[in-house]
């Protein structure tokens, strides 16, 4: 048999055979008394008497009855702890958490080692998603009383729960460690172990066939599917168990996670609402509503439902992590940097809110110290020692071979990194470059389809990995054989660092997706050029720079771009400046520039498009500033976001002249301002995220727009300005002339990436390899020892199935997951923790 916690519903989960009936597991047993009388029968009853009947009614779910009697007999004896746990209980029981965690606590304060009062303490925190607390409560319990088996179980459900957490946070390998402490504890909870998730359906099944109508088991099969990526069958399981238990709201709040990953936001949003109407301040569904709103741009309802969540859950660390992505996203990137910090206070091992928050750095970097050099390195080293490394490789090492180059990303869909990678897809001599494709994409869409065929008909592999541990794809990698591995997405959404890490391919590389080091001593190579990263450069990487000979980007441009359209300053009679990045690009230095070239040009507008500006706060603080800074706001128009690729691409129609953003420069979005005709003015600085525009407008043949300093970037974009014939003639020559030139030239482009291939291959035969150097110079220095690097036999590197995607509650008790949010070609990307993580570069 197996204890369980409380019922969702106020019922108390007691001693359950494995029938699924419930026992009375506080009470002696006791006569089947109707309540009818119930004033007159308590005054018989005196003293233990009293005590007994109240216990006997609890017993028989009459909370209210129960409680007027162990209020009667706290009346006359306030130190009976018996009376404050039946209270307590009767109190929890009816979903009143505060009092009855009052009742508990102060039997604990009359017997510090009562082992009742601690574990109901420790469910309580568990009802508030305080795992580490509720840990505690139940492991003081089970020091008072080490065969106390209800202590023991509730501690294994937590212990389970927070290994789910981990792994959904990325320390997949601390995640596996947590569910092996609980089946040292008890086994039937710990049901996550690659292999053992079909025991835990096969026993919820069981528990079904003598209990048709069993709630929790029904809750339990809707999580054990859900690990298993059958979300259909989770649905129809989570939606039973509501409909036998209404007051279910953690059933509500999955419910509402799968619908969210399924992009159905308003379904997603009526199930967190219904969760929050049964259990107003059930952390979990208001930060998860907040995710949503976030999504959907609703700033200020989104932080909101977040800090709502904060104050129900003072240790909630995934809704700081997503609060700074709320921050992120309205451009205020202190903020976002301090919201990630305090997550990193309360959980130093976050994945989310550590990469979010170097990704955030980027945005105000300047290149003036190491700081940001400093912080990639340290969570590289930091992130290592989570996974096992390789350390030997079976690839002949012949220099003039065939190789066998892996890809590694989530972003193989209508994604900004797509329109980079589509080129070496198709133009690979996939005679002397077999090509292995590893998608996480988490919805693929037409343009997935697309590749995969195209990779496929050049006799190329294409392997789905979306929802398997970053271990067990290191161990596929190392089966295909692979020469050298390129990931694409570096500190940016669904990344599969932990695979780089496990270093499964002799050689390493990262390109496109990040404009910084990924801080992992594993990784080889970082892909640029030499405009993006000039050879003189004092920006710092860990890995080591190879650079094209042209740009280090190749672009496709959509087939639904449309045709260019007219400078609209022709028609309009006034010029229109514009940008199409995201609002974390666009700092208060930025705007201070923009506001000095507008204020210069007169009647000249201000178009700017992003995500944020369907929320009236966000628009208002926005115009506010540039009105403090002279520009009226009835001149500046603000754009949300346009959903189809199609509309969006047009909407580069209203600007005459692009301003490019800085110290963070565009990417897709100056490719996509190009190809529209529409000539964009950038600025050249110390660091790559500076530079990304000085080499794509100096490939395209623009090198005249591009500023030395921000006096240089105000003439540039005035002298654009004066002459709009000389603009016009340049928008409509400006597509054909990027189409020729090498930012869209893929088949020299592949030229040139293939030889460097050939180079890092070379240097692998001969002994040169930058991460075994970097290695063996980071354990030269004498890292701590709780960041001690493992080596490890091919044969032992852990394989178990990540069930991240979409995974919510642990065996049934309230792990709630953190699927990560896929934004458009236009949006740099956080990463949102939903307890369920926000996504992506550009």
């Amino acid at each position: 048999m197996a204890w369980n916690e409380r019922d969702v519903n106020g019922r108390e989960r007691g001693l359950i055979a494995e029938n699924g009936f419930l026992k009375e597991p506080w009470s002696s047993p006791g006569p089947n008394i109707s309540t009818a009388g119930v004033t007159s029968t308590q005054k018989a009853f005196e003293g233990k008497g009293a005590l007994s009947y109240a216990n006997i009614l609890r017993s028989r779910n009459k909370f209210v009855d129960a409680l007027a009697i162990y209020d009667s007999v706290l009346e006359k004896n306030s130190g009976c702890v018996e009376a404050h746990i039946g209270k307590g209980i009767c109190l929890q029981m009816q979903n009143m958490g505060r009092p009855a965690f009052e009742s508990f606590a102060e039997a604990i304060r009359l017997e510090p080692q009562n082992v009742c009062a601690l574990t109901h303490c420790g469910i309580l925190y568990k009802d508030e998603g305080r795992l580490v607390d509720a840990a505690e409560s139940y492991q003081k319990a089970l020091r008072a009383d080490p065969s106390y088996k209800p202590a023991a179980e509730c501690l294994a459900i937590v212990l389970t729960d927070l290994g789910t957490s981990l792994k959904l946070a990325g320390n997949t390998q601390e995640g596996i460690q947590k569910y092996y402490e609980a089946l040292k504890i008890d086994p039937h909870y710990a049901v996550k172990l690659e292999g053992d998730i079909n025991q835990g359906v096969a026993f919820y099944k069981k528990a079904l066939y003598y209990n048709w109508h069993y709630a929790d088991a029904m809750y339990n099969l809707g999580v054990a599917y859900g690990e298993m990526l059958k979300f259909d069958m989770a649905i129809v399981f989570y939606e039973l168990a509501f409909y036998f238990n209404p007051h279910c709201a953690e059933a509500c709040n999955n419910l509402g996670v799968i619908y969210k990953d399924r992009d159905n936001l308003d379904k997603a949003v009526e199930c967190y609402q219904l969760a929050l109407s049964i259990k107003p301040n059930f952390s979990q569904s208001l930060n998860n509503l907040g995710v949503v709103y976030t999504v959907q741009g609703k700033m200020d309802a989104a932080a909101s439902m977040i800090e709502k969540a904060i104050i129900a859950n003072p240790t909630y660390a995934e809704a700081y992590n997503n609060l700074g992505v709320l921050y992120r996203d309205a451009g205020n990137i202190s903020m976002a940097i301090t919201a990630y910090e305090q997550c990193l206070k309360i959980d130093p091992d976050s994945r989310n809110a550590g990469q979010n928050r170097l990704l955030a750095m980027n945005y105000i970097n300047e290149g003036d110290d190491d700081k940001l050099f400093e912080a990639h390195r340290d969570w590289g080293r930091r992130f290592l020692r989570l996974y096992p490394l390789y350390n030997s490789w079976d690839n002949p090492k012949d220099p003039e071979r065939p190789l066998v180059i892996g890809y590694i990303s989530p972003d193989y869909f209508t994604h900004s990194v797509s329109y980079f990678i589509e080129a070496p897809l198709i133009y690979h001599d996939y005679g002397n470059y077999q090509v292995v494709v590893y998608s996480a994409v988490v919805k693929a869409d037409a343009k997935t389809n697309r590749f995969r065929e195209k990779v496929m008909k050049k006799g190329g592999v294409w392997r789905d990995i979306y929802g398997i541990d970053e271990k067990k794809v290191a161990s596929m990698v190392r089966d295909d054989k692979i020469d050298i591995l390129v990931e694409l997405t570096g500190h940016t959404a669904n990344n599969k660092l932990g695979t780089m890490a496990c270093r499964p391919a002799p050689v390493q590389v990262t390109w496109i997706g990040y404009p910084n080091t990924t801080g992992l001593p594993t990784i080889d190579y970082r892909i640029t050029d030499s405009l993006a990263d000039p050879p003189g450069t004092k920006q710092k990487h860990v890995e080591e720079l190879v650079r094209l000979p042209e740009c280090f980007l190749c672009y496709t441009p959509s087939p639904e771009a449309g045709p260019v359209s007219p400078t609209p300053a022709l028609s309009n009679g006034f010029i229109t400046f514009g940008s199409f990045n995201n609002l974390a690009k666009i700092t208060p230095k930025v705007l201070q520039v923009w506001a000095r070239i507008l204020c210069a040009v007169p009647n000249s507008r201000l178009v700017v498009k992003c995500k944020p500006f369907c929320c009236d706060s966000v628009r208002l603080k926005f115009l506010t500033t540039l009105e403090q800074l002279g520009l009226e706001s009835l001149r500046v128009d603000l754009l949300p976001l346009i959903l189809l690729n199609h509309g969006h691409m047009q909407a580069y129609s209203l600007m005459d002249i692009s301003l490019d953003t800085f110290p963070y420069a565009g990417t897709t979005t100056t490719c996509e301002s190009l190809y529209m005709g529409v000539p964009c003015v950038t600025m050249a600085g110390s660091v790559h995220a500076h530079n990304v525009g000085v080499s794509l407008l100096s490939k395209v043949g623009l090198g005249h727009l591009i500023a030395k300093n921000e006096d240089e970037y105000v003439q540039l974009a005035l002298q654009l300005a004066s002459d709009v014939t000389a603009l016009h003639n340049l928008r409509m020559s400006l597509r054909d002339l990027m189409s020729k030139s090498p930012v869209c030239d893929g088949q020299n482009f592949i030229s040139g990436l293939e030889a460097k291939y050939r180079t890092m291959w070379h240097s692998y035969c001969k002994g040169d390899v930058p991460s075994l150097q970097s290695m063996e110079m980071l354990q030269r220095q004498g890292v701590p020892e709780d960041l001690t690097i493992k080596t490890v036999e091919p044969e032992r590197v852990t394989t178990s199935k990540d069930t991240s995607p979409g995974s919510v509650k642990s065996n049934g008790f309230n792990q709630v997951p953190l699927p990560m949010l896929n934004l458009t070609s236009e949006e740099n990307g956080s990463q949102l923790n939903q307890t369920t993580n926000l996504g992506k570069q550009s």
